[in-house]
């Protein structure tokens, strides 16, 4: 988020859209590697992926930001983008396909390796940036809009061999930055104070740099928060369960059901950071109406899952996947520019918590508590414990009844919180690019 301060709903959708499609990548490596053995699959999961994250640590690290709109950039996004949807396509369409022609051991190894090939696309970028190195504009114009206080990190740093430590236009127009800008603004501010012209810093304004605990008595920030937790809350439910939903509906085989949510739950994390991007810049429209408009479709979607129609089952896990993806990918960056970037990790990792949360409420309590006793009806109070499995739209009806309900009540926060941050996006993105406000005025 720092190193692209002016691209933030793609990266966010990007970056989500690939974790959204690790669950079909996950399914794709069990099937085909590992054999379906859950002890290989756990083996993988323990010292793989570590192995993976540590190896990956290095090339993660912070950048000095475009100062402005870059054409290269722009189009290195789209080819991630257009890569990512390429894989998605292939692992759903192979795992349909090994569901119906059932591969062979060589077929599926191939299979795997181009999925792989698929995965590495994006490391095109930087080797054909290492070949062909571009040169980077670095003019810095005092009157252009700043992405972030975290923008100008590198180049106050620079600055301040050659400039005096103080400059009033500047200090003005560049808000927070780390060094220059903090010490001109905390000096001013002292100044000011031994003057008897204030009493104290004032507090910050939506867009700028908050603490949190600046930004939790904040009503945006609880707004966002319950809005964040009943979308992907009810959603996660829905996943945990989605193997029981399918046999208690009649599907033996929940593995096409499972890739089909992976797959679509990619489209919406991709295409929700993708679009909220275009419509943030070009009519300035807050982020947040894409969570009004899918949690909306969400209250749809449970209710064709409590009315277990025939045929809707798929028709309502993908739209499901989509409105359940684009959650997280509006949330982001929508944090970022409410409360700034500066103490963004804080933010993120609270807003999180949502995920979790849900899942315990709804899945575990909920969802759990309705499915055993619709089993006890079933197979008597003596059987609840065992492993069979609740069959009839009855094992998950009620609970979605309640979630159909929960993402109403999510849609008319979501619609609240629309309302108030509007003019704040107005002023973020009135010139057609994100642009901090100004903070001379105390």
């Amino acid at each position: 988020m720092r190193n692209f301060p002016v691209s933030r709903g793609t990266v966010a959708g990007i970056l989500k859209g690939y974790a959204g499609l690790s669950a079909a990548v996950f399914t794709e490596i069990y099937s085909t590697l590992l054999q379906k053995s859950s002890s290989k699959l756990l083996m993988f999961l323990s010292f793989g992926v570590p192995i993976l994250c540590f190896v990956m640590m290095y090339f993660v690290r912070a950048c000095t930001p475009a100062s402005g709109e870059d054409a290269a950039e722009h189009g290195h996004f789209r080819f991630i983008q257009a890569a990512s949807v390429v894989l998605g396509l292939y692992v759903l369409s192979t795992t349909i396909l090994d569901h119906m022609l059932h591969f062979s051991a060589e077929i599926s190894s191939v299979i795997v390796a181009v999925m792989v090939v698929l995965l590495m696309a994006p490391l095109a970028i930087p080797v054909k940036m290492t070949i062909n190195p571009t040169r980077i504009n670095k003019p810095v114009i005092p009157d252009q809009p700043v992405a972030s206080s975290d923008e100008m990190l590198q180049g106050e740093g620079n600055a301040d061999k050659t400039e005096p430590l103080l400059k009033p236009s500047e200090s003005a127009t560049y808000l927070g930055s780390f060094r220059e800008g903090d010490e001109a603004s905390e000096v001013a501010m002292l100044l000011a104070v031994g003057e008897g012209a204030v009493k104290k810093k004032r507090r910050p304004k939506r867009g700028e740099d908050f603490r949190f605990s600046e930004a939790i008595i904040k009503a945006d920030f609880w707004l966002l928060f319950l809005v964040y937790f009943f979308g992907v809350g009810s959603g996660v439910t829905v996943l945990n369960n989605l193997a029981q939903i399918g046999i208690a509906q009649g599907v033996q085989n929940t593995t096409i059901l499972l890739s089909l949510f992976s797959f679509c739950n990619f489209v919406g994390r991709l295409g929700g950071g993708t679009v909220s991007e275009h419509f943030v810049r070009s009519k300035t429209v807050p982020r947040t109406i894409w969570m009004t408009c899918t949690q909306i479709v969400m209250v749809v979607t449970y209710l064709l899952f409590a009315s277990a129609i025939d045929g809707t089952l798929y028709a309502a896990t993908a739209l499901l996947g989509i409105c359940y993806g684009v959650q997280f990918s509006i949330m982001i960056p929508t944090v970022s520019e409410l409360f700034g970037l500066k103490h963004f990790g804080i933010f993120y990792n609270f807003m999180s918590l949502g995920n979790p949360l849900g899942a315990f409420l709804f899945s575990g309590l909920l969802a759990g508590y309705i499915y055993d006793t619709e089993a006890a009806k079933q197979y008597g109070l003596n059987l609840v414990n065992s492993s069979v499995s609740c069959v009839g739209p009855n094992c998950f009806r009620l609970t979605f009844l309640v979630l159909a309900g929960v993402s109403g009540v999510g849609s008319i926060a979501s619609i609240i919180l629309t309302k108030r941050i509007w003019p704040v996006y107005q002023m973020l993105y009135g010139g057609g690019s994100f642009r901090l406000p100004q903070t001379s005025n105390h």
